[in-house]
């Protein structure tokens, strides 16, 4: 007979796994199935290992400017490639294996292999296809995989893969994607990034600061087009100052393979062609989710644009089967995986008072140096929907701990809706502003004022202040500008 549970999870990627604890917390019978690693794209390939990479050349960059410091620096400081990237794999291994014990300590069932759904409440998991296994954590001999398992809710959390454009797929050799940008076997001299979201945008800035020659190539007429246009511009100068080449309103409509090189063929609005030869391009054009070969249209699920389509409980059109996380649609971020997961497993579960998703809400964090982070309307989203507004912004180079840490390149932005006061959007570049914009997610959360944001007290000397400073200038209060 087929083993039973309240719940099983399809894919272990932080929404996955983050939604089979709360499960398991609340008295559910859990199991979780993955084909490759616990922990998922994000865990092993994504968020957690690309910031390790970034990490080392945040300390490279120090180190070169440490005569801003009053520092010498004796000797000349090289990256080793090597080191960096086994540097960057340890912590990701270190991470999975962080899941595994998480798993066991909730007492979570593992199910290795690849699940498909077969009918309402029911999976069948076959042999892994691609066993692609950490080798710091290799499967155990002895557990669950291929057989029958059914289920009172079943939730897909398959994650997304890399987008490839037709004619510039990815090889793993010459053209990239995240997967063998992040794990180099050697430092090239010069790279051709195609897409400047996120992805494309971190790579670009952590490979200028090994010292390669980066061209960054975007369709649209801004760099990280989702982000609020001044925001963006901003990030585009500083990272430009570094030595990053960006051409905008631009496609890469071509590429020509050398033995070890590649050239691009770039066309611009206006039809004009350029190349460029590169000995790498890293496609970077977006991530689309992973919803073939899991019997969705069997069973008549609903998708759109390659994701599956859910309320704001992650209920699908079929009862019993749910979905979250990239797999789901965008934004296709981790820490909205997770939330969503969890406001999935409390719906299911009965809880009282379980809201459902608020996608406006969402932070966006992008690493690149300088660093960008968000929330909520941007200022041309806010005057597009008819919204009366008001307008704060704050310089970096006016707040003392920014001159003091000698980062004085950035600005906060707010974005108020000017009849109630209710905070509308945030938006920052510069240093450390991936960890200050929580700040003013919470602050949106608790339907916070503009009169509750000022009458707030932040501390001095910190970047913080910059955040209630952005406040006072959107009233005409603004002090220390």
């Amino acid at each position: 007979m087929a083993q039973s549970y309240d719940i099983i999870i399809i894919g272990s990627g932080p929404g996955g796994y983050v939604t089979a604890i709360r499960a398991a917390q609340l008295g559910l019978k859990t199991a979780i199935v993955e084909r490759e690693h616990l922990g998922g794209i994000c865990l092993n390939w994504g968020c957690i290992p690309t910031k390790a990479l970034l990490r080392s050349a945040e300390v490279l960059d120090n180190a070169n400017h440490a005569k801003a410091f009053g520092l010498t620096l004796i000797g000349t400081m090289t990256a080793d490639v090597k080191d960096v990237v086994a540097r960057s794999r340890g912590v990701s291994a270190r991470l999975n294996g962080g899941v595994g014990f998480l798993m066991k300590k909730n007492k979570i069932d593992v199910i290795w292999g690849e699940a498909k759904l077969t009918k309402p409440g029911e999976i069948v998991v076959g042999a892994m296809t691609k066993p692609v296994v950490l080798p710091q954590n290799p499967i155990p001999k002895g557990v669950l995989g291929e057989g029958t398992y059914t289920a009172k809710h079943i939730i897909v959390a398959t994650g997304a893969r890399p987008r490839a454009l037709p004619g510039i797929e990815p090889d793993g050799k010459l053209i990239w994607t995240y997967f063998e940008a992040m794990k180099p076997d050697f430092m090239p001299k010069s790279i051709v990034v195609m897409g400047s979201g996120a992805i494309g945008i971190e790579f670009a800035s952590f490979y200028r600061s090994m010292g390669v020659d980066v061209t960054v190539v975007e369709l649209m007429a801004n760099i990280m087009p989702v982000e609020d246009v001044e925001i963006s511009t901003f990030a585009r100068k500083q990272l430009e100052k570094r030595g990053l080449k960006i051409i905008t309103e631009a496609k890469v409509s071509k590429v020509d393979k050398g033995a070890d090189s590649i050239t691009a063929h770039i066309e611009t609005k206006d039809g004009k062609v350029q190349t460029i030869t590169a000995d790498r391009l890293i496609s970077a054009v977006g991530v689309q989710g992973n919803i073939e070969n899991l019997g969705l249209e069997a069973l008549g699920v609903k998708t759109d644009r390659g994701c599956i389509v859910i309320d704001g409980y992650g209920k699908t059109n079929v009862p019993g089967l749910y979905a979250i996380g990239d797999v789901a649609g965008p934004p296709m971020l981790a820490h909205k995986a997770e939330h969503e997961g969890v406001v999935c497993i409390e719906k299911i579960a009965g809880l009282p008072g379980v809201h459902a998703m608020d996608k406006s809400k969402i932070p966006g964090c992008t690493y690149c140096n300088p660093q960008v982070a968000s929330v909520g309307l941007t200022e041309a989203k806010a005057k597009a929907e008819g919204r009366d507004i008001r307008v704060g912004r704050y310089s970096f180079a006016a707040n003392g701990k920014a001159i003091a840490l000698g980062e004085d390149q950035g600005m906060v932005k707010t974005i108020f809706d000017k009849k109630t006061g209710e905070l509308i959007g945030a938006h920052m570049v510069g240093a450390e502003v991936t960890e200050l914009i929580q700040g003013f997610v919470i602050a949106m959360n608790l339907e916070t004022t503009e009169e509750e944001l000022m009458h707030t007290i932040f501390p001095h000397p910190t970047l913080s202040e910059m955040m209630k400073e952005s406040v006072l200038d959107a009233y005409g209060k603004v002090l220390n500008a």
